[in-house]
């Protein structure tokens, strides 16, 4: 028996919600996949709620999956975008949430470089906050979508074999998806070079392997990151080439698996590196599913928090 309503009235991390939560938020994202895949897409849910979308960080996908998620919702929708704003002259985050928060928005989801920064928003301001990533701590609505596609492709997760490879160290992706899988009951391993995976990471109940072969012949899914150059200060990686020569997904080494497995990626992929392209097309990979799903759970969680007010 599944709950009917969320246990929090935010989503800041998959840290802070219960496997009930997860499995109503499932639910409900089957019912809105149904919606995005009929002639007329859009349902009056969310008619008279006001959503800002605040990114303080680039992004271009997480930001287009929720602004289509709310518009086909029927939202109302603020987009807000901190690299042209006053954020630049030197406006400190509160001041900003407040400007917007007084033109009565109900919804934040926000994208922010420092972690904590959504926490500190819920503790000061009213609206319903979903946290679209901050810095290198969580990205809760992504692990959703990813487990949301995993039970697509393997039914219930629990005992499921789980794998996350590259840049474990610098990525939010990866912390949500162990806590998210872990709360499902899934095994799960990650694999990447030892600098990129964070020392004490086999706390949170994960395996860590460095030999890509052995990983993938063990799981069921490989979730594959990217290499985050752009969060790294320093070299973590001798060269690229040497990281796809030893961490790369490619085509032959899948072949030489004696068994099929799903392949993932959050995106954006950099092709050729920690995946090849006849991976990232081939029919072992959804990775445009992930991407159509991403817009159904984060329907089903607007849907929600939305009820929680």
């Amino acid at each position: 028996m599944s709950a009917s309503q969320l246990s929090t009235k935010h989503l800041l991390g998959i840290k802070y919600i219960t496997k009930e939560d997860i499995q109503l938020i499932f639910e409900t994202a089957d019912n809105f996949k149904e919606v995005i895949n009929r002639p007329i897409k859009k349902v009056p849910s969310l008619r008279d709620v006001t959503i800002a979308n605040l990114f303080f960080e680039n992004s271009t996908r997480t930001r287009i999956s929720f602004e289509l998620a709310e518009k086909r919702l029927s939202a109302d929708v603020v987009n807000f975008s901190a690299s042209s704003s006053s954020v630049k002259k030197g406006e400190t985050l509160l001041d900003t949430v407040n400007n917007i928060l007084s033109m009565k928005v109900d919804m934040v989801v926000m994208r922010h470089p420092a972690p904590g920064a959504p926490a500190f928003l819920a503790q000061h301001i009213d609206a319903n906050i979903i946290n679209a990533g901050d810095g290198t701590h969580e990205h809760p609505t992504q692990a959703l979508l990813d487990a949301f596609s995993m039970r697509e492709q393997l039914g219930d997760l629990k005992g499921k074999k789980i794998a996350i490879f590259g840049d474990i160290l610098h990525s939010r992706v990866a912390l949500s998806n162990i806590f998210c899988l872990k709360k499902l009951g899934a095994e799960v391993t990650v694999c990447g070079p030892p600098t990129l995976i964070p020392k004490h990471i086999g706390a949170l109940g994960v395996n860590v392997s460095y030999n890509l072969k052995e990983t993938l012949q063990w799981c069921d899914v490989a979730n594959i990151l990217r290499i985050q150059l752009e969060r790294q200060d320093i070299k973590y990686i001798p060269s690229i080439r040497e990281y796809t020569q030893y961490f790369g997904v490619n085509k032959r080494l899948l072949d030489s698996l004696n068994k099929k497995i799903v392949i993932m990626h959050p995106g954006p992929i950099n092709r050729g590196v920690e995946i090849s392209s006849d991976v990232a097309d081939s029919e072992h990979s959804i990775i445009l599913q992930q991407v159509e799903n991403g817009v159904a759970v984060r329907m089903a969680i607007l849907f929600l928090l939305a009820g929680k007010r």
